[in-house]
């Protein structure tokens, strides 16, 4: 057993990781509670673990060597805050510091920038997050021991809180927290010891997080990312003794009889504020009790840049102008995006002396109009991607790395970038890479879009004469103002607001929510050509598209924007034209072929 973590051990910490994730990666896919076949955290989490993986491996090959960069790497939370009482002078551990760019510490920030890069996915985001915590602590050890590792973890854990005002118990959250905690709680400088207490704690949290969060309980399994987390505690005990263990080896809960309800439940607020600040840490601890007295789901993340710090605030509100005006008072707000939780987004003029220049402070209008401005969306399929590149845009795959999302970025050529993500698991993804590509003085600002239609929408009101600013806000609003339906098969057996649905189920969905489920045929009724009520083949895929677009007019709309996906049947647009044609006849309709998979048809109605 290893007495010390030293860089060699990260690396076989880095590559058992990834093994294990592989491993267990089907296994953390099916704890997912939601029936659409997007945005698995085992797939997201072996994904994120690879960029690590090569990230390590190519630095200690040589195929990579140090850059400023590497060195640069900063944690963007309030673990700055708390490393003077961390590094504070401890003889125990002086011995094995060194001058402040220490092997381990370069490999640690190795695996942690490579996972950043590579982060796919929520879970992603928060593992690599987690990783650049613990990078921190290393930075200036040669190499750790246990009271090291119980402090990397409880800056990990502190990282991770601290970016979120009111955290959610019951994720992966509570796992890192019980992690630091049962590391510390034993008070023992034996590496592996310490370890095994990380992992053991983290694993008893994985399984009381059913009891932490009701839609956990109602599927009958436990908390995904946590799960995640618990492999990587694992892993990092087996790198660190001679024999493999089973600590925290907790197998996924039985599917109860009772299926999950809902992830997301409304909080009650109207509008969602997000901008970046430039202030000081005092005035933004201010800022967070003003931000958390007026609203919810507040979110406050340095990004590590700038004298004084750019911080990026999310709250959730009813009162945009009080939000907006706690920015003004703490310091200087810009990027001022406001969107209305119902689907509708709003722009907000920015605050007096709010305006931001461009990243190198030359006059926008001073500038070629292809320096200005560029676009990256996020879409698969033939028909999608020449019709984004036909707006001018730059195009990356599905489910992209926070590193294909950079590399996308300077393929525009532009110094100022919009992403449009197109879905609410890439969004992380895009914000990293947006923060990434502002460290090397691009301007890149994230508009929400939740659709292809949606990223359709916002492209149509671009307008490079405007102020980047102000076209990031109209884009933001064209696309909240644009609702979005989808036509998909159920991956998986779910309770939703419309009933229960099984795998094989047509689900129509709007903004997210499955509203239409159109039960899937069976055997006998495909080879016969017929469904129950004598339909022929295709016709349940347009039944279901029929009951949603008619779910989404009754709302109001004048147009329609159809997108037929890689498994639409060739007559589904002329069946749905005549439909919308007679039973909403002031309607305007646009169809495109987009060739996307999984989702069969995409709507818009705006």
């Amino acid at each position: 057993m290893l007495e010390t973590l030293d860089a060699a051990a990260v690396r076989r910490w880095c590559g058992a990781g990834l093994a294990a994730l592989r491993a267990h990666q089907h296994e953390i896919d099916e704890l997912n509670v939601y029936p659409v076949p997007d945005g698995d955290t085992g797939t997201n989490l072996v994904l994120t673990l690879t960029s690590a993986h090569e990230a390590v491996e190519a630095y200690l090959t040589g195929a990579e060597p140090d850059t400023p960069a590497d060195t640069a790497l900063e944690t963007t939370t309030a673990a700055a805050e708390t490393g003077s009482a961390a590094g504070a002078a401890n003889p125990a551990t002086d011995a094995r510091r060194g001058g402040g760019n220490s092997p381990l510490g370069r490999v640690m920030r190795r695996m942690a920038r490579g996972a950043l890069l590579g982060a796919r996915g929520n879970s992603g985001v928060i593992v690599s997050q987690i990783l650049r915590g613990m990078a921190d602590t290393f930075a200036t050890t040669v190499s750790a021991r246990g009271a090291d590792l119980a402090r990397a973890l409880r800056t990990a854990s502190e990282a991770a809180y601290g970016a979120v005002a009111r955290p959610v118990e019951g994720t992966v959250l509570s796992v890192v927290a019980a992690a630091a905690e049962g590391a510390n709680r034993i008070k023992s400088d034996d590496l592996v010891t310490v370890a095994r207490a990380a992992a053991r704690s983290a694993a008893e949290a994985l399984a009381r997080t059913p009891q932490q969060l009701p839609v956990l309980a109602r599927a009958g399994v436990v908390d995904a990312g946590g799960r995640g987390l618990v492999v990587l505690l694992d892993a990092l005990v087996e790198a660190l003794s001679d024999t493999e263990l089973e600590v925290g080896a907790v197998a996924p809960a039985e599917k109860t009889s009772s299926p999950p309800a809902p992830a997301l439940e409304y909080n009650g607020y109207e509008y969602e504020v997000q901008y970046l600040l430039e202030a000081d840490t005092a005035a933004v601890e201010a800022l967070k009790q003003t931000l958390d007295a007026l609203g919810d789901s507040l979110v406050v993340v340095g990004t590590g840049e700038g004298e004084p710090p750019t911080w990026n605030v999310h709250v959730h509100v009813d009162d945009i102008g009080a939000a907006v005006e706690a920015g003004v008072v703490a310091g200087r707000p810009h990027r001022i995006s406001v969107t209305r939780l119902g689907g509708r987004a709003h722009s907000h003029p920015e605050p007096a002396g709010a305006e931001d220049d461009s990243a190198q402070g030359v006059p926008e209008d001073s500038q070629p109009e292809e320096a200005l401005r560029g676009a990256v969306v996020v879409a698969a399929g033939d028909g999608l991607t020449s019709l984004f590149a036909h707006e001018g845009a730059v195009v990356v795959g599905r489910n992209p790395s926070t590193a294909e999302m950079l590399a996308a970025i300077q393929a525009t050529r532009a110094r100022q970038v919009v992403l449009l993500p197109n879905d609410a698991n890439t969004h992380a993804v895009a914000v990293s890479a947006a923060r990434e590509a502002g460290t090397q003085g691009l301007r890149v600002s994230v508009v929400p879009t939740r659709s292809p239609v949606q990223a359709l929408a916002a492209l149509a009101v671009r307008d490079p004469g405007r102020h980047f600013d102000d076209d990031v806000i109209a884009m933001a609003e064209a696309s909240g103002a644009c609702r979005y339906g989808e036509v998909t098969t159920a991956a998986r057996e779910a309770l939703t607001v419309a009933g229960r649905c099984r795998p094989g189920d047509l689900l129509g969905l709007v903004d997210g929510e499955v509203h239409v489920i159109g039960a899937a045929r069976t055997k006998g009724d495909a080879a016969a050509g017929t469904g129950e009520d004598g339909a022929g083949p295709g016709e349940d895929m347009a039944e279901v598209s029929r009951r949603l677009i008619d779910r989404m007019l009754g709302g109001g709309g004048e147009l329609v924007t159809l997108v037929l996906g890689a498994a639409a049947p060739p007559t589904l647009e002329s069946v749905l034209r005549a439909h919308i044609a007679r039973a909403w006849p002031f309607v305007e309709v646009q169809c495109y072929a987009g060739g996307q998979p999984r989702y069969h048809l995409l709507v818009g109605v705006e």
